[in-house]
């Protein structure tokens, strides 16, 4: 499933993976999940078996699908585009194939018009393939994982070791505090609360935490949404202004 995205800080979405599992807290309501179970019962191959019910919710099953027939798709988007890779699963999920990871990189590099935006709750998997020569280096991949909480912002300290490529961090869903943090090396940071029936709150101290350090690291600043049950009717605006900062350069 490829096409023109909602997301506030991307273009389009490219997903050449589908399905997932639950790898933190962050990961309970996620929006994909909901997504993925759509599209399995109107009889998507890429999304067969991703999903099940459990009670009345869905949940993922584990399950993972690559899809070799999405792999050049960037190829045919002459004009450039923020492309986030992978938003209805984790590039870097452990059932991933080297093999295919490596085929998403070259297709990407086939692409210097566009920016990739990659994001992942496994940075250790993905700096591990860097660190072993799989990945090359690339100025218009965006590497990025994301943090809900203080439990996981160890997940920061894997991507900032990789050089020569734009480095951020999603802060979304904030569902606590990330506490004292530091973000030197860190390009970007994008801030949002959770979205959707279940929604859990973000507590403006949390999001200000995080600009705070964001200024002292010269760290761009996104402020996605506040969220909740309907993000529309709560907005996306922080102490009455928005934040739609990107990274101006990219810088080792």
């Amino acid at each position: 499933m490829s096409g023109n995205s909602s997301i506030e800080w991307t273009d389009v979405t490219w997903n050449p993976v589908a399905g997932c599992n639950i790898a933190s807290a962050g990961c309970s309501n996620c929006y994909a999940m909901r997504m993925a179970a759509r599209l399995q019962a109107m009889g998507h191959p890429k999304y067969e078996g991703t999903t099940r019910k459990s009670g009345s919710r869905t949940v993922w099953t584990g399950r993972v699908n690559v899809d070799h027939s999405s792999l050049n798709d960037p190829v045919g988007w002459k004009r450039g585009k923020r492309i986030f890779v992978n938003s209805m699963s984790d590039l870097f999920h452990e059932d991933v194939p080297d093999a295919f990871i490596t085929a998403v990189w070259a297709t990407m590099k086939l692409c210097p018009q566009h920016q990739f935006q990659v994001l992942t709750k496994r940075p250790d998997r993905m700096a591990a393939m860097f660190a072993e020569k799989q990945l090359p280096i690339l100025n218009q991949v965006w590497i990025g994982t994301s943090v809900e909480n203080s439990e996981v912002v160890d997940r920061i300290d894997h991507i900032v070791g990789i050089a020569g490529m734009t480095r951020f961090v999603s802060f979304e869903p904030l569902i606590g505090s990330i506490g004292p943090i530091k973000l030197d090396g860190i390009h970007w940071a994008i801030v949002g609360g959770e979205s959707g029936p279940s929604a859990r709150p973000m507590e403006i101290d949390w999001v200000e935490d995080i600009q705070t350090a964001c200024r002292r690291a010269n760290t761009a600043f996104f402020f996605k949404q506040w969220g909740g049950r309907n993000k529309k009717t709560t907005g996306r605006k922080l102490r009455g202004r928005t934040y739609d900062e990107y990274p101006h350069e990219l810088s080792a």
